[in-house]
């Protein structure tokens, strides 16, 4: 099956759905490989294996499915080390342990499920190689029962370490040593036994310096007395080195010996957790085994979308007997795409060897692919229109086409010229036809329907729609064309009845008032207009209230402009007046007009501040000290800003700028 089908029929989404019901790894990986088969004997034997997991899971016994948490790095160790650690045969016991038990489960269940129980023949319960690893690995290390040898080595010791112990106790109880011990505690340090000894008693201790304090006060010292005793413990922790890896060495090799049994151990046991993955989520979508036939029919009884669940409206189909291309008409938000989505994912789900959320008597053809085109294909990257990302799906769907092909098109023809979408749409169909595919599309033209009604081969279908409440019924009737209703739809969803009365005009030549419908007891009423809405729910909420803030903030903005406007036309304060500051106690000269937060910038001992003009009080007026024509950059501006702004004027200088801020000053 090619890819976009899986994507676009959501046959990946149900994918993930039964990932969720496998306990490992392994099963997750073979249900992430599980792709649509077009043999149908092996449909039909992938089918009759759901069937019987999950008539085996409503006898409601728990299934022992084992995680397999490690085994497949375990195994690959097989052959290339030595030995494995213990933790690793631990888990090949568990292993084992998992398969014994499947193996109990399935031999009591062979009436009940034949064909599952039967794999549950090839697996080995390897007692031997279980019972030794039971015996010689416990706690994650190697057990001092392992062996005698093992035994006697780990006894001697114990035995070294308490003279070692003792010896050290009489070392700090010692009278001689109370003054010259940093504290009274015995430590590890390096793998040797030591003291804690002031600094300045080291050379008087016969031992070796371990390690030091960080403050260097505190030097950790082995005593000589024990060094004989600390050398035996070494040599015994050489032979138990020894001793432990040649158990672990000869464990591997026995694993190692069975080495295929446990793999097929681990793989059967990974296929029994995707079997039963299969059985779980058909029984979570009350699905049933679909018939698989060979002779194109698609039957459906009470077809449900697996994504919707139990709130979809049962879907009755047919296809493939009496006629072999379906022409859906009906309104938008009707329900046309389910349908087209739901026979699609069937047949994925299907061939795929899961059951599919109808009532028995749904049958289903084997398709050696399923062509799709569903949604618009947009895209701004690739500068596609949604027109031609139609059109290059429906070119590889041509190409691609045959007598064992279902082909599925949404909304054939449209995103163009309505009568060229129009002939596009029957051309590709009459093509489609001449191939031989199982053909189910929707549409809006009124042409294709006459074109369905009188084309052998061909039939019509519609999804019902209640005129009176003006609700979609979401309901298939193959049989009879439908209308699309947009002006009931449009009006349904709130629109004024104005602009739908307009509509009908422009396309019908014929004046019709539409009148908002009664309210029903679950809508309610337009808080603006006062008018009942009929179905409030279904208005963009978020939009109007986006759209609502958007206008306040643009009127509170407009308002704002103004009033600063007329602040700035009504401030008493003008460039060049000599104010008097109350909070400095000086004068300065007005450089900049009042702003719209009531600041007036004035220049006081050549810099510049905003100052809220509550805190001014005119002094001299700017008429009365600079004459009309007075140039006030010579007062406002720095000698430095003139002579570039008289540069600029006459000529363009490249790198020239001007720069104002408080510290550009008049000199």
């Amino acid at each position: 099956m090619n890819q976009t089908a899986l994507e676009i029929l959501e046959y990946l989404t149900i994918i993930d759905m039964l990932a969720e019901f496998t306990v490992s790894e392994m099963g997750r990986n073979l249900v992430r490989a599980l792709k649509p088969e077009t043999d149908a004997v092996i449909i039909r034997n992938w089918l009759m294996e759901t069937s019987q997991s999950r008539a085996l899971l409503d006898k409601g016994a728990s299934v022992p499915l084992s995680n397999l948490n490690g085994i497949g790095k375990v195994i690959e160790k097989l052959g290339k080390v030595t030995a494995l650690q213990p933790e690793d045969l631990a888990i090949i016991r568990n292993v084992l342990v998992g398969a014994g038990r499947i193996i109990s489960y399935m031999k009591s269940r062979t009436e009940l499920a034949p064909h599952v129980a039967s794999y549950a023949a090839s697996m080995f319960t390897l007692e031997d190689l279980a019972s030794e690893i039971d015996r010689c690995i416990r706690d994650g290390r190697v057990d001092d029962r392992a062996s005698p040898e093992l035994a006697r080595i780990r006894k001697r010791i114990a035995l070294v370490e308490a003279r070692i112990a003792s010896k050290l106790e009489s070392i700090l109880r010692s009278p001689a040593w109370q003054d010259k011990l940093q504290d009274q505690v015995v430590s590890i340090r390096g793998g040797s036994y030591v003291i804690p000894v002031k600094r300045e008693h080291k050379r008087s201790i016969e031992g070796t310096v371990v390690d030091t304090s960080s403050s260097g006060s505190t030097v950790f010292i082995e005593p000589e007395a024990i060094r004989i005793l600390k050398n035996e413990l070494n040599l015994l922790r050489i032979e138990e080195e020894k001793e432990v890896f040649r158990l672990l060495s000869w464990l591997t090799g026995m694993a190692e010996g069975y080495r295929r049994e446990i793999m097929i151990n681990v793989q059967t046991m990974a296929y029994y957790d995707f079997l039963f993955a299969k059985a779980k989520l058909s029984n979570t979508m009350k699905a049933v085994c679909p018939e698989i036939n060979e002779d194109r029919r698609i039957v459906i009884i009470k077809g449900r979308h697996p994504l919707i669940g139990d709130h979809a409206v049962p879907l009755d189909f047919q296809i493939g007997e009496d006629y072999q291309a379906l022409i859906i008409t009906g309104p938008n938000t009707g329900g046309k795409t389910v349908v087209l989505k739901t026979v699609g994912l069937f047949c994925l789900m299907a061939q795929s060897g899961l059951h599919v959320p109808a009532d028995a008597g749904t049958s289903l053809p084997v398709f050696r692919d399923i062509l799709a085109d569903i949604g618009d294909g947009q895209s701004i990257t690739q500068s596609l229109s949604t027109f031609s990302a139609h059109i290059r799906n429906i070119i590889s769907i041509i190409r691609c086409a045959g007598p064992d092909t279902l082909v599925i098109i949404d909304e054939l023809g449209t995103g163009t010229d309505p009568a060229e979408g129009m002939g596009l749409a029957i051309a590709v169909m009459e093509e489609l036809k001449r191939k031989d595919s199982i053909i189910l599309a929707t549409t809006h033209y009124s042409e294709i329907k006459d074109f369905a009604g009188r084309t052998p081969g061909f039939e019509n279908g519609c999804m019902l729609f209640d005129p009176d409440t003006l609700m979609p019924l979401y309901t298939l009737n193959i049989g009879i064309p439908g209308e699309s209703n947009a002006f009931l739809i449009s009006l349904r969803l709130g629109m004024d009845p104005e602009i739908i009365s307009r509509a009908h005009e422009i396309t019908y030549k014929e004046k019709k008032v539409y009148q908002v419908p009664v309210r029903q007891p679950e809508q309610g009423v337009d808080r603006d207009s006062g008018r009942e809405a009929f179905c409030p729910a279904l208005v963009n909420a978020d939009m109007i209230e986006y759209g609502e803030k958007s206008a306040r903030k643009a009127e509170q903005r407009r308002e704002g402009r103004k009033k600063a406007e007329k602040q700035r036309i009504e401030s008493p304060f003008k460039v060049g007046d000599c104010v008097f500051v109350s909070s400095m106690n000086r004068t300065g000269i007005v450089c900049e007009p009042e702003n719209a937060r009531g600041e007036v910038g004035v220049l006081i001992m050549k810099k510049r501040f905003l100052i809220s003009r509550k805190r001014l009080r005119p002094f001299i007026d700017g008429k009365d000290l600079y004459p009309d024509d007075y140039d006030m950059s010579i007062v406002l501006d720095s000698k430095e800003n003139r002579k570039k702004r008289r540069i600029m004027s006459k000529r363009h200088m490249e790198g020239m700028t001007i720069r104002i801020s408080e510290d550009t000053f008049p000199e």
